[in-house]
């Protein structure tokens, strides 16, 4: 209560004193701090574990605890997911967008600590996914929570979950310019001076945070050691066509997968085929475990022959054939080991798998170019990097987030022509399959989430279920017509659905149907009403989007449709009171 009261006092001289632009530009500051420290316990959480659970694998012999380590994590997850936090996991960054899109930006407290929690068990046991997602999600939750807490609308609310995205992006890989990047690409719909501003200063506090904390010691970084050649242009648009294919074998399998894991019935069944799949692939192709940036740093510094440490097979490969076999069973492989991890139970993202394929196909790439003697040899560094940068902008569809995080990451904007012509391409050729990202494609599906209209925005806003009328009188279908006028007398609609004793509807009957006959008293006494009524055009459930019900309105040029549910009768939905409703939605997304 002491709590409250001050807050309540708080906010009162917030009012008078600050205006409510100041007053969120602090408040992103403050989120970024908070989110900045979210993404560095969660990043040093799951190295501890992960050093933990293998300082004592040999390099030279493959390492059987492998294969439970993967299976260990996922059920850890589970049980923790289900039976503490009592949360379902999957794409977080999907929930998020839907979160903003039909939850009023409000996400739930939990989310501000319980992906940092899940998903550092499924990382530090070998989950094969990366840790943006949970932490953009976390921050996403802090900024929600804190915007809840001093009372901001829905509009700064959402500008504040996108502060919290930011700011750990920024924090995580210590780069400010990728945080805001990826905020605007990713989380926020509209963008204008006057949200781009805090959406800096929490980037900012974010990176700063990272740099107090662990100095250089982030996620992944990359000193350039070899300069941008112009001449190599043309491999680099060869590079993004490839980027752009693969990052569309990545969508498709990952989405396949799932889909197919999520058929097998009871989560605990899931988590152990998942698991036990999982666990055989990381045995076999040991990069596979975790986030995978190990196995990029040693592409990057030459060390291709090491990738396969802790194998069963190999401790060094020096072959030609080998290096490209197993790089090419890499790329293959990895998404299956990302859907297998999340559609088991895993927490974690797509972002950083997606790097890790870019760079594994980059190496590939310019490794082949380089064996095959067909020009001057091209830096192998160079296309690791630059291929990270084209898998990841195909995949999120984020081109400029790929581009300047490669740019900083790196510490320089050396690449930053070959970055622009990689993330383009790549984005181009995955467009031509896929117009939507992963983590935007079943929620545009399903009519919950509609960019660029801003129409169907609104619409999408209204719940069917809140503008449903059941004021509408119900006649039988056996009842005779003196029965329905008398119905007339009451009733200040003038359609009447025709309804049997197990609530279904048999047809309607309007005021037209009957005007001529009504005050016959003949006709009265002898017709009865299934004689009159009529099918309606068409009927909407209560489940359907707005956007499908003012489809059905459209072709079928009706002003009134019946709504069912399970085939029971529930009420009627009219044209008018769509509109109204629509036009209230607008005026207060305006006051907002």
């Amino acid at each position: 209560m002491k709590f409250k009261s001050l807050l309540l006092k708080f906010l009162i001289w917030r009012v008078k004193h600050v205006s409510t632009t100041n007053f969120v530009i602090f408040t992103s500051g403050i989120i970024g701090i908070i989110a900045g420290l979210a993404a560095v316990s969660l990043k040093e959480s799951v190295h501890v574990i992960q050093n933990f659970l293998t300082r004592d694998f040999q390099q030279e012999f493959g390492n059987y605890l492998y294969l439970s380590y993967p299976l260990i994590g996922i059920i850890l997850t589970l049980l923790l997911s289900k039976y503490i936090l009592k949360e379902k996991l999957g794409h977080g960054i999907t929930d998020i967008l839907y979160t903003i899109s039909k939850k009023s930006s409000i996400v739930k407290r939990t989310k501000t600590f319980s992906r940092m929690l899940t998903s550092s068990l499924t990382v530090g046991f070998g989950g094969s996914v990366g840790l943006e997602a949970p932490i953009v999600v976390t921050g996403s939750a802090i900024g929600s929570n804190i915007g809840r807490l001093v009372h901001l609308n829905y509009k700064q609310r959402t500008l504040l979950i996108g502060c919290g995205s930011a700011g750990a992006i920024s924090a995580i890989f210590n780069s400010p310019i990728a945080g805001v990047i990826f905020s605007i690409e990713v989380i926020l719909a509209e963008v204008t001076i006057n949200t781009f501003i805090p959406l800096l200063i929490a980037s900012v506090c974010g990176a700063l945070v990272s740099l107090t904390l662990l100095g250089d010691d982030v996620l992944f970084s990359f000193n350039l050691t070899d300069d941008f050649v112009a001449a190599d242009t043309p491999f680099y648009i060869f590079l993004g066509i490839f980027t752009g294919l693969v990052a569309l074998y990545f969508t498709r399998v990952v989405s396949k997968v799932e889909g197919l894991i999520h058929n097998v019935k009871g989560d605990l069944n899931r988590a152990i085929l998942g698991g036990v799949a999982l666990g055989f692939l990381v045995f076999i192709l040991p990069p596979l475990y975790g986030e995978g940036y190990d196995t990029i740093t040693k592409l990057l510094e030459g060390n291709a022959q090491n990738i396969l440490n802790n194998s069963l097979f190999f401790d060094e490969i020096e072959s030609f054939f080998l290096i490209v076999l197993f790089a090419a069973g890499i790329i293959l492989v990895k998404p299956v080991a990302t859907a297998l991890t999340i559609g088991a139970g895993g927490s974690g993202g797509i972002f950083a798998p997606s790097l890790f394929l870019g760079g594994v196909t980059g190496f590939l790439f310019a490794y082949l170019v380089n064996k095959l003697g067909i020009t001057a040899p091209i830096s192998l560094s160079n296309f690791t990097l630059v291929g990270m940068s084209g898998v990841m902008s195909g995949v999120l569809h984020a081109p400029l987030t790929a581009i300047f995080l490669i740019a900083e990451i790196t510490s320089g904007y050396t690449l930053f022509v070959p970055l622009m012509i990689v993330s383009a391409i790549s984005y181009s050729t995955i467009s031509y399959f896929e117009k939507y990202s992963m983590y935007t494609k079943p929620l545009v599906e399903k009519g919950d989430l509609i960019y660029h209209d801003k129409d169907r925005q609104v619409l999408s806003l209204i719940d069917l279920k809140k503008v449903i009328e059941t004021d509408l009188l119900t006649i039988d279908p056996d009842a005779t017509l003196g029965e329905l006028v008398d119905l007339v007398r009451f009733s200040k609609r003038n359609i009447f659905p025709v309804v049997n004793q197990d609530k279904e509807l048999m047809g309607i009957v309007t005021l037209d149907d009957i005007r001529e006959i009504m005050f016959d008293e003949e006709s009265r006494k002898n017709i009865i009403v299934n004689t009159l009524m009529h099918t309606p055009p068409t009927n909407v459930t209560g489940k359907e989007n707005m956007r499908s019900v003012m489809m059905k309105f459209e072709k079928t040029g009706a002003w009134n449709l019946p709504v069912l549910e399970d085939g029971k009768y529930v009420g009627f939905v009219s044209k008018s009171r769509i509109f109204n409703a629509y036009r209230k939605k607008l005026i207060r997304q305006q006051i907002e």
